[in-house]
């Protein structure tokens, strides 16, 4: 073919016939020798045959995975070929498709696409330098395949890459780089060691580049500072070392980046590192490689990010700019110069730093700017930003350094300047550089370590001191020591420490040196004591305490009238530092020395408590304090009353008042005595409260002792008729119980408890009102307070006095909202108790009305009690569940239906949710007593609930337990009420009828007869038809509850029936009547007797009242008592509704006397009661009959049995209206055959008795 050329392979077919065998499956000799054609082709065309290359590549990449071997070596052998022959571009086309293989998800294809890219480091060298920057980082990521053959393929490739280098010292290292390029977590930092301790003699090639960039890029961007700190010096050398810099360039895009961030690494020798090989870079391979890195630097240095990210950019920028040259630097020097006055504090700060790291990266360039950049640098000293003066300190410290000497007369007068400053950060950093300068001069490095001893005893020699003045002069001398001498004083204790360590290293007699600079040490004190900076003059004052302490009496005869004198200025300022220095000259002298001046101190202090200046008056307060320790009660004997004489006058009350507080917030306990007795005289005035307040606010926890004397005066003045004076007290009150402190609290909570209970409504509602507002305000922890103060309030709802029931109930609150959610059912009990106090109160108050307790019917007023009683129902034991719901509901029936209203639903839900759950029966009967009392106040706002509830007593209704069966059996009866459709619900009972023992039968009885009496109308005629055909049934029950109970349920149904229901009802009762069963008897009788209670009127009407009447009298000579007992009230009942409806009545009177006559004390004992209902109804009526009632009740008023002889009374007192004058007493007389003392005695009892003879159920449950 070479010898034919180029167009004897379209001329004979020979590319297809090569692609035809390589696609043939069927003959691995035909892959095999395709394979070989085309590796001799590649090898004898060269770059002629590139166009075929790139067809043939496709069938390549299978031939790496043939199954043959002899296939797969052929096609190594061909890739070999093929990459040495290949262009440039002829690369920049096969490449793209082998590493668009790598993602393939076939194993093979990537196999493949690994391999051949392997071969590609046998590519020419300059088509070598232009593939590997894509290829190696590509076969990195291969190693961590799933595939272990695409892994094995990624190592063999890269070891192909590694078998190419030419550079001995890299190629020796292969092993190593490629363990760190394949487990890159163990061996990167190791690799890293190795490349840092070789020593390269010769330049590193393209191949070596490729191996080596990967892993310093992961050195880069490691966590370790080690790693880190190795790779940026790899960086910076490789530039140096590479045989071509073009052969970085590819890589720059790679590192740059990772080295950027390294640059603005939090640790500082990472970053100088960092910004080392940035330099090295641009030294080695040019600016004109790195156009956007110097402008990236700028734009750190101004961004807003971490002060590290700019110092990183100032540190890189210093060795950029070193590396760029003096030309470069005079160009950007005037806009570094602005930016260090930029608007922006970040940008400011930035810049600065610039200038901690110029003169280290410059050398001895820098000082030729030195006056150029030193304006900023004392700018920034006074900067408002802490960063930027921290920067400027910085940049300063580094000048002192390098240029003190040269520089002296443009930096010591404005680091003086910075001594007075009004910020300690300016002053701290002035003092230091004045020492930095000061040490230079002097020749000391200013590093001694001064420890112990006393402050005079410094490290410095005389020697020290003769340079600075030699230097200085002995004037300017004198004044940098003053100056350093007074902020050994301030109020920093950071800039005191620097100032003490300055003076201490040049001054070597502190005594001698303050005697020598006295004079300009007064006159700088002065100055500073009427400065307009608080702060310098409290310096001045502390460093004038401190010559006092050290000078003594040889400089007070001048100090103090001079400071007396200075009050009279018309300057407050200046007032206010001769206040300052009098506390420090006070409190630094001793008492003793005093004593000869107190005629002159006390004087002038009282004048300054009276300033009219604020600040003045604060400072007084604290001079008084001092004096006070000196002069004892003499200072407050002269001081205190003049104030509270003071207070008196209009004109000076205020600034009297706040010298009171003044000298109350420095000496509570010994002034607070002599101040409060004259403030709390009644009446209280607006200001006298006013006052109050404001002293109780300074006295604090000082007022613990003396709550008993203010809180009462306040919580009276509260409800003074003079509006202002309301608010005064109020607000007065409302700071002294703030601020008691834990302690005070045992004072407190009882005299507040003792203005709850007081006789006065005012104090129970300003003590009520106090108690919500500490327990809302205050910051001390109350929950143990609460218990007492919850009982007291809530007993306080009953209230007769409206606002003070409100505060009550507010106050509740807030005490309850204090108490943690856990504690709270630890107080359901208590709340129970106080409940039932109140309950108790209104009772006695409101006799035969509802019992509501006024608070409870506030709105809301449920709302603080809830979580209480839902806590315990949620989280408590079964104990706890069982109190949470009595009580709940002893608290809702105290409650009014509208208040309840409000909080129904929360309540329903929880309780229905708990008596669904297995808990103890106490718990259950517990939640549906309380149950019933909300369905009876609630009403048709339990709507929601209906189905639930209906569901959950009726599954009541088979409990084990009689308590929970008969209260759900009430609850399900008035539950019916709020119902539309009842049939279903009567049905189901009616089943459960069917079914199941006594005990259950008759709570479903007794829940039927609620049902139809709340709701039976609503009882349709076949379900009506069908219960009382049951119903009759159970009357012949051979347990006694359930025939009662059957009987009642009859007799509520008989009410709804119609009349030829209820004929067909009695001829059935009347039948079993006279059945030999007694218990069928008695079933008949206790229907009848429910029917009369019921419908009274369907038995009279109808046509078998005679018959009703002749079973009545024949069941009254029946054996059985139980049958008599049920006749006997049966027939009083009659006998009652024939009175009403003037019926006749006399056969009825007579059964009901024949029963008088019965052997069973309970049925004569019914009979009279059934009489003496009868005598209420219509006596004249029954007066007719005295002839047939007298002797039997006479008989009876001589019973033997009590409770008998004792219903007798009360029948005869009604029977014959004993209360209604003597007449009937003498008719009593007559027909009882008692004499007039023994009627007289009857007529004496209560016309309305207890109710307990009462005791059936004539009244309807």
């Amino acid at each position: 073919v070479k010898g034919f050329g180029i167009s004897s392979l379209k001329k004979y077919g020979i590319a297809a016939i090569l692609q035809q065998g390589l696609e043939d499956r069927a003959s691995a000799k035909s892959r095999e020798g395709a394979l070989l054609g085309f590796e001799c082709l590649c090898e004898k065309l060269g770059k002629l045959f590139e166009p075929y290359v790139i067809q043939m590549l496709p069938l390549l990449l299978v031939s790496f995975s043939d199954q043959v071997l002899a296939v797969r070596e052929s096609a190594e052998c061909a890739a070999r070929a093929m990459m040495s022959q290949l262009t440039g571009h002829g690369v920049k086309l096969v490449l793209p498709s082998l590493l668009k293989g790598l993602e393939d998800k076939a194993w093979r294809t990537k196999q493949s696409s690994v391999q051949l890219l392997g071969a590609m480091a046998y590519c020419a060298p300059q088509q070598l330098s232009q593939c590997l920057p894509k290829i190696v980082p590509k076969l990195t990521e291969v190693l961590t395949d799933t595939h272990p053959k695409v892994q094995a393929a990624g190592q063999t490739a890269l070891q192909q890459v590694g078998s190419v280098i030419k550079n001995p010292e890299i190629s020796a290292l292969v092993p190593i780089l490629l363990s760190a390029l394949t487990d890159p977590n163990n061996h990167t930092k190791h690799s890293l060691d190795i490349l840092l301790q070789t020593t390269f003699i010769n330049s590193i090639d393209a191949p070596s580049l490729a191996l080596l960039v990967p892993i310093v890029h992961r050195g880069l961007r490691e966590r370790g500072v080690d790693t880190k700190k190795k790779a940026a010096q790899i960086v910076g050398n490789m530039s140096s070392l590479v045989t071509e810099p073009k052969d970085m360039i590819p890589y720059i895009g790679l590192l740059l980046p990772e080295v950027k961030k390294v640059l603005v690494d939090p640790i500082p020798e990472v970053r100088a590192v960092a910004a080392r090989a940035l330099g090295s870079l641009i030294i080695g391979m040019g600016e004109e490689i790195f156009p956007d890195l110097v402008p990236w630097l700028l734009d750190t240095l101004k961004s807003d990010s971490s002060n590290v990210e700019r110092s990183g950019a100032a540190q890189g920028l210093s060795e950029v700019l070193a590396a760029l040259g003096k030309d470069y630097f005079d160009q950007i020097l005037p806009d570094i110069i602005r930016n260090c006055s930029h608007q922006k504090a970040s940008v400011r700060d930035g810049h600065l730093t610039l200038f901690r790291y110029l003169p280290r990266s410059l050398g001895g360039v820098f000082q030729n700017y030195l006056q150029i950049v030193l304006p900023a640098i004392l700018d920034g000293l006074a900067d408002e930003n802490e960063s930027v003066r921290d920067a400027a300190l910085s940049a300063g410290h580094v000048f002192v350094e390098h240029y003190a000497t040269s520089s002296l007369p443009l930096l010591l007068p404005a680091i003086e300047d910075g001594i007075f400053s009004d910020n300690w950060r300016i002053r701290q950093s002035s003092v230091e550089l004045l020492g930095d300068l000061l040490f230079k001069v002097a020749g000391t490095s200013g590093k001694a370590i001064l420890e112990g001893g006393s402050d005079d005893e410094g490290a410095s020699t005389e020697a020290h001191g003769r340079a600075i003045i030699d230097v200085l002069g002995r004037e300017k001398r004198n004044e940098v020591l003053a100056a350093i001498y007074m902020v050994r004083s301030d109020v920093s204790l950071t800039v005191r420490q620097a100032a003490l360590h300055v003076w201490k290293t040049i001054v070597a007699n502190t005594p001698r040196t303050l005697k020598e600079i006295m004079p300009v040490l007064m006159d700088t004190l002065i100055s500073s004591l009427a400065s307009s900076s608080s702060e310098r003059r409290q310096v001045a004052g502390r460093s004038l305490g401190e010559l006092v302490r050290k000078l003594g009496e040889r400089v007070l005869p001048s100090i103090i009238p001079i400071l007396s004198q200075g009050l009279k200025d018309p300057d407050a300022s200046r007032r206010q530092g001769v206040c300052i220095g009098l506390s420090e000259v006070m409190g630094s002298a001793g008492k003793h020395q005093l004593l000869s001046f107190m005629d002159l101190l006390i004087p002038t202090i009282r004048t300054a408590l009276c300033d009219s200046t604020q600040e003045v008056r604060e400072s007084a307060g604290l001079a008084f304090s001092t004096l006070y320790k000196s002069a004892g009660l003499q200072a407050i004997d002269e001081i205190v009353p003049t104030l509270l004489r003071a207070l008196e006058d209009d004109e000076t009350s205020a600034t009297a008042l706040d010298g009171l507080k003044q000298i109350l917030s420095v000496r509570t306990a010994a002034v607070l005595p002599h101040i409060l007795p004259k403030l709390v005289q009644p009446p209280l005035s607006s200001f006298n409260a006013h006052a109050l307040g404001a002293l109780a606010e300074v006295a604090g926890p000082g007022l613990n002792s003396h709550i008993g004397t203010v809180l009462p005066a306040l919580i009276l003045a509260m409800d003074d008729e003079d509006a202002d004076v309301q608010n005064s007290a109020r607000k007065a009150a409302e700071t002294v119980v703030l601020v008691i402190d834990e302690e005070g609290i045992e004072t407190l909570i009882p005299e507040l408890l003792k203005g709850v209970n007081d006789s006065q409504a005012s104090m129970r509602r300003g003590s009520a009102y106090l108690i919500g507002f500490l327990f809302k305000n205050s910051k001390l922890y109350l929950a143990d307070e609460a218990p007492d103060i919850m009982s007291t309030l809530i007993t306080l709802l009953s209230d007769t006095d409206k606002a003070t029931v409100s505060a009550a109930l507010e106050a509740f609150s807030r005490v309850v909202s204090s108490v943690p959610k856990e504690q709270l059912p630890t107080h359901i009990k208590l709340v129970r108790d106080a409940v039932s106090t109140a309950r108790d109160k209104e009772r006695r108050r409101r006799k035969g009305v509802p019992i509501l307790v006024p608070g409870l019917c506030l709105p809301k007023a449920l709302q603080p009690f809830l979580p209480i009683f839902q806590q315990g129902l949620i989280s408590g034991s079964a104990e706890t569940k069982e109190q949470a719901a009595e009580g709940l509901g002893e608290l809702i029936d105290v409650t009014s239906e509208k208040t309840l209203k409000e909080v129904v639903v929360p309540i329903t839900g929880p309780l229905i949710r708990i008596l669904g759950d297995r808990f103890p029966w106490q718990v259950k009967s517990a939640i549906l007593s309380t149950l019933t009392i909300i369905i009876s106040k609630g009403g048709l706002a339990l709507k929601p609930f209906l189905p639930q509830l209906q569901t959950t007593f009726v599954k009541c209704l088979q409990d084990n337990n009689r308590s929970v069966r008969t209260r759900a059996a009430s609850a399900l009866g008035k539950l019916s009420a709020l119902s539309t459709r009842v049939d279903p619900l009567v049905s189901d009972l009616l089943s459960m009828l069917q079914s199941g023992d006594d005990a259950v039968k008759e709570s479903v009885l007794s829940a039927l007869k609620g049902v139809v009496r709340h709701a039976g109308k609503s009882v349709s005629p076949v379900v009506r038809s069908r219960g009382c055909d049951l119903l009759k049934d159970l009357l012949q029950a051979d347990a006694d509850d359930v025939r009662s109970s059957a009987a009642k349920a009859i007799g509520t149904l008989c009410q709804y029936m119609e009349e030829n229901e209820t004929s067909d009802l009695v001829q059935t009762l009347l039948n079993m009547g006279t059945l030999p069963d007694w218990c069928t008897r008695h079933g008949a009788l206790l229907t009848f007797c429910s029917i009369s209670m019921h419908c009274s009127s369907k038995l009279c009407r109808s046509m078998s009242f005679p018959s009703i009447v002749d079973l009545l009298k024949d069941s009254l000579k029946d054996d059985k008592f139980p049958v008599r007992e049920a006749s006997t009230k049966t027939l009083g009942r009659l006998l009652c509704y024939q009175l009403q409806s003037e019926a006749s009545t006399l056969q009825l009177i007579q059964l009901l006397a024949l029963a008088l006559r019965d052997d069973s004390s309970e049925v004569r004992r019914r009979s009279l009661s059934r009489l003496k209902a009868a005598a209420k109804i219509n006596n004249p009526a029954l007066a007719t009959h005295l002839s047939i009632l007298g002797p039997a009740i006479a008989e009876a008023l001589k019973d033997t049995n009590t409770p008998v002889r004792v219903a007798a009374e009360r029948c005869a007192l009604h029977v014959f209206q004993l209360t209604k004058g003597a007449d009937n007493v003498t008719i009593a007389q007559k027909h009882l055959n008692m004499t007039g003392l023994e009627v007289r005695k009857i007529a004496k009892l209560p016309e309305e008795s207890d109710g307990s003879e009462s005791s059936d159920d004539d009244k309807r449950k």
